[in-house]
């Protein structure tokens, strides 16, 4: 009878103990949750504020947020995030969140910041999965690069210049390389394209959350 009594005893206590363990790996995964949220947030408004400074723009890019129907080559989900410009409540422009899948060794996400006249105000690679060390070249700060797309737009240059000069364009490549810096032109031109075609959709479209 009394070894019956232990058993229950010690049943409840490792029930008391491994739900206190499940509350505090919730509360944990909570906390570290919000935490990584705050820090993207605080990330990606950094990276779209150097494409945008603030002489562009008084306010909140982030809350000024609109996801659009794009095409797959442009965004593989079907959507692209355009994040707003405004100054005395007047549209400058706009920066658009892209991906390219024609990477050499994965998808490229970059953002391109667009004047609200069509002209490119600034490029940003975000993420990418090339050569080690390759990369140094098109997204490390104060890569310059991507320089030579600032004011740029859909029509300058013509369709056939938007590519690598190897393949007849007017945008250098890499020292021996050309599928990367054509995936990143391509999805520059398609993404200045798009806004071309979509301005009036992207400036008047509702505000939604930011992710």
């Amino acid at each position: 009878m009394k070894q019956a009594r232990i058993i229950p005893h010690r049943a409840l206590l490792l029930l008391l103990v491994s739900s206190l363990c499940l509350i505090g790996l919730l509360l944990t995964w909570h906390l570290t949750k919000t935490r990584i949220e705050r820090n993207e947030r605080a990330w990606l408004e950094a990276q779209i504020n150097v494409l945008l400074p603030s002489s562009l723009h008084d306010n909140t890019l982030l809350d000024d947020h609109t996801v659009i129907a794009a095409p797959k080559e442009l965004a593989p989900t079907g959507q692209i995030s355009v994040y707003r410009a405004r100054l005395n409540g007047a549209s400058t422009g706009a920066v658009r969140h892209a991906t390219t899948s024609e990477g050499y060794n994965g998808p490229i996400e970059l953002l391109v910041a667009v004047n609200y006249d069509g002209t490119i105000e600034g490029v940003r690679i975000l993420n990418h999965h090339e050569t080690p060390g390759m990369g140094d070249i098109f997204a490390q700060p104060g890569s310059t690069w991507l320089d030579q797309f600032k004011q740029r737009t859909s029509t300058n240059p013509e369709t056939r210049g938007w590519n690598v000069r190897k393949d007849g364009g007017e945008f250098e490549q890499f020292t021996s390389a050309t599928i990367t810096p054509r995936a990143i032109i391509h999805a520059i031109q398609r993404t200045l394209d798009f806004y071309h075609r979509n301005r009036d959709l992207i400036y008047s479209s509702a505000i939604q959350p930011q992710q």
